[in-house]
């Protein structure tokens, strides 16, 4: 290659020399197809972009998706939603969202003078910077404070004023609508975590995560009815526990109907169910806490996983060593990568049918491509409380038509993206597994 560099350098000298600049350029074009060096391309999504910049990667944001609650719902007009843990959209007309229920909704502060406070500045210095975390105004208070999903009074103030517990699950469709408010189970939920669908179930039940009741909720697909309850409510186990888990946080199924779920925020292990949500086998270990264990199958913080149907391949979020670990189904370690250390905060995995693994770092407040092998690809996105910008995605999803959702655990709520006209197909993410739905 260092010779054939030479050569292109030494021939596009001779062209300028004997032809002048006129004819360079398409010298240098064929002199560097010769010496296989590849030329410099756009990064735009758009081929061919001029001008502009990529705000949200190959996407267009969808501004006021969903429609807020106080303009849907009667009686909470002076609400908003809580934190955003996740989104899953059956289709595009009919999307769930999951949230830690309502906060008040409030003007946000500008120019105010903190001279008044003894601060020689104004509040907000940027007016895209989010002002509140709506995870840490939002209820649950804490992990052991009480069972009582809205108390009278507790540090968060006074429920029903300062924070309510309502309208946990949420469906909307492809405008914004509120079209299912599964009221009738807020009462179940304490920190719901993360909720999904089957590809491989022609049923649909819809599965939901709540990580402080320790626990696996399934529902029939109208929410009707509640089939089963993996895990027991309330109790939690160690690490070697087959029955209960200790704040468990997400999983995955596989095409034979089993699944994964990653357990998670106190316990530091992977465990594998079969269809009938039978424990089957696990693995990993305590990490050492130091947010830099490499060796193989020890994690500290279990945040995410995806799989990939080809090869049956378990990729896990091992999220406070910033890593993710690759493991065939029955847990043998393959490979790791690390993701550049802090700022670098991973919080979830999808992978579609592409195979190519995405992750959103809520250290930097971007969504990020790696192929199955490690190798960083591209990211978009940005922080920022305006229509588009990120601020905690704990939720990722796409849907048929290739619509992204992110949910928010930072700015509450959920925000969908459409895909650009003509965008890059390799800058977007990939389409998701459907089997059974088709």
């Amino acid at each position: 290659m260092k010779q054939l560099t030479i050569g292109l350098v030494l021939g596009v000298v001779a062209a300028y020399l004997f032809f002048g600049l006129q004819e360079v350029d398409e010298i240098v074009q064929v002199e560097t197809a010769r010496a296989g060096v590849t030329p410099a391309t756009t990064f735009a999504a758009i081929p061919g972009q001029i001008g502009g910049q990529d705000f949200f990667g190959g996407y267009d944001v969808v501004p006021g998706w969903p429609i807020n609650i106080a303009d849907q719902i009667e009686g909470h007009e002076d609400w908003t939603w809580g934190a955003g843990q996740s989104v899953f959209p059956e289709s595009p007309d009919r999307v769930f969202v999951l949230v830690r229920g309502e906060i008040p909704h409030v003007e946000r502060p500008r120019n105010v003078d903190l001279k008044q406070i003894g601060i020689p500045a104004f509040y907000p210095v940027n007016n895209n910077v989010p002002w509140r975390n709506a995870t840490n105004t939002s209820l649950p208070v804490g992990v052991d404070d009480t069972t009582d999903n809205c108390p009278p009074i507790s540090e968060r103030g006074e429920c029903g004023v300062d924070v309510r517990w309502e309208h946990i699950i949420l469906v909307f469709n492809r405008e914004g609508e509120l079209i299912e408010d599964w009221t009738q189970w807020d009462h179940l939920f304490r920190r719901p975590h993360f909720i999904t669908i089957s590809p491989f179930d022609p049923e649909k039940h819809v599965w939901i995560i709540d990580d402080y009741r320790h626990a696996i909720f399934k529902f029939t697909n109208d929410g009707s009815e509640l089939v089963q309850t993996i895990g027991i409510p309330n109790e939690y186990g160690d690490n070697n526990d087959p029955e209960r888990f200790n704040r468990p946080t997400f999983l995955a199924f596989r095409s034979d109907g089993g699944f994964y779920v990653t357990d998670g925020y106190r316990n530091t292990r992977v465990v594998r169910f079969d269809a009938d949500g039978n424990y089957m086998m696990q693995w990993g270990e305590p990490g050492t806490g130091e947010y830099d264990d490499t060796r193989p199958g020890y994690m500290n913080n279990v945040h995410g996983l995806a799989i990939d149907h080809q090869t049956n391949e378990v990729y896990i979020n091992d999220r406070d060593n910033n890593r993710v670990q690759v493991f065939t189904e029955d847990g043998e370690f393959l490979r790791d990568w690390n993701f550049g250390g802090r700022p670098s905060n991973i919080h979830l995995f999808y992978m579609g049918q592409d195979r190519m693994l995405w992750a959103f770092d809520q250290g930097t407040q971007k969504m990020l491509k790696y192929d199955r092998e490690g190798n960083f690809l591209y990211q978009f996105g940005s922080y920022g409380f305006s229509p588009g910008g990120f601020f905690g995605v704990h939720g990722i999803a796409v849907d048929q038509e290739g619509n992204f959702y992110v949910a928010e655990v930072g700015n509450g709520g959920a925000q969908k993206f459409t895909p650009k006209p003509g965008a890059n197909p390799e800058l977007l993410l990939g389409s998701p597994t459907y089997s059974a739905w088709e």
